[in-house]
């Protein structure tokens, strides 16, 4: 049996890790065979790519080298982890996925939605999420719950402009494919919100 594949994606402060945490909780409670991963990263290499792109030493990576860094790490994360998992029946939670390239590199880093997205085509073979959970929180009330978060990595560092282009990216995204894209108010009480990603997944398990 083919498994289900779940990616996660929002802007930086939505809460999605809280979010994921109580999902991954709930899955395990009903005997769901689920595991959890990340972008970038989720593997040995991918990790390791992960560390360069995020480190905050190296503020003058090109736009283009960036997107190519996600899309690298992309590639080996759906063929040694994310694929094998699904064909073993398994459902994948990834914290990000294609969706936080386009926004990103495409939209934020301007080099352009098609670009981003043929770079991606070629590194994820074909393999999208059956569903994605967007959280929606604006740019405004994601800056008040960063100043919370201590340190931040190079991406988190950026302006608030370069955020705004971001959130802006996703709601673009969600309206471009509504059937697998869902909007999660992440503005409500966290409980509130499991809720709401309990609702979307009803029938899904």
């Amino acid at each position: 049996m083919k498994g289900l594949f779940i990616s996660v994606e929002g802007t930086d402060g939505a809460g999605k890790s809280t979010q994921i945490d109580l999902l991954l909780e709930y899955l395990k409670a009903k005997g769901v065979d689920v595991i959890y991963t990340r972008e970038p990263g989720g593997t040995y290499i991918s990790e390791k790519i992960r560390e360069i792109i995020l480190d905050t030493d190296n503020e003058g990576m090109e736009g283009a080298c960036e997107a190519l860094l996600y899309a690298a790490s992309r590639a080996q994360h759906v063929r040694e982890k994310i694929v094998p998992a699904i064909n073993e029946g398994k459902m994948v939670i990834c914290d990000r996925y294609v969706d936080s390239s386009i926004v990103y590199q495409g939209v934020a880093r301007g080099l352009g939605v098609d670009a981003v997205k043929a770079v991606n085509e070629f590194a994820i073979g074909g393999v999208m999420p059956d569903l994605t959970l967007f959280f929606d929180l604006t740019v405004e009330e994601s800056v008040k719950r960063k100043k919370n978060m201590g340190s931040l990595d190079r991406i988190e560092k950026e302006s608030f402009d370069f955020h705004k282009k971001i959130y802006d990216g996703y709601v673009a995204l969600a309206e471009s494919d509504p059937v697998r894209i869902k909007r999660i108010d992440a503005s409500k009480p966290v409980e509130e919100v499991h809720a709401q990603v309990l609702k979307v997944l009803e029938g899904l398990i």
